[in-house]
C-alpha cells in the first residue's frame, strides 16, 4: 500500500508507491471542513488499490483533526457513500 501524506501547501494529500507520486488527492479548506475537489491516479499505477488506500488515509487524517468531510470530487464521494463516517460529519456535495 501506499504511503499517503499531507501537503498542506499544496492542498492535497499525495500517495507515495515504490517512491514515486502515485496519486493526489486535492481538496480546500472551508472553516471546520474539508472539501475534496479533484482525486487522480497516474495510470502506472491503476488497478493496485492506490485511490482507495489514498482516500481512506487522506479522509482518516482529516476526520482525526476534526474537520467535517465534504465531496466535490465524484471519486471521493463514491468513497464516502461506501464507507460511512460513524458521526464524523462526512457528507458528499454535487461534483462540480
Amino acid at each position: 500500500m501506499p504511503e499517503v501524506r499531507d501537503d498542506a501547501e499544496q492542498q492535497r494529500y499525495e500517495a507515495v508507491l515504490d517512491g514515486q507520486l502515485a496519486g493526489v488527492a486535492e481538496y480546500v479548506l472551508d472553516g471546520g471542513r474539508i472539501v475534496f475537489t479533484h482525486t487522480e491516479v497516474d495510470p502506472a499505477f491503476g488497478g493496485r488499490g492506490v485511490g482507495g488506500a489514498l482516500v481512506e488515509a487522506a479522509v482518516a487524517d482529516a476526520t482525526g483533526r476534526g474537520l467535517a468531510v465534504a465531496a466535490r470530487c465524484p471519486f471521493v464521494a463514491r468513497w464516502l457513500a461506501e464507507h460511512p463516517l460513524d458521526g464524523a460529519g462526512g457528507r458528499a456535495e454535487a461534483p462540480s
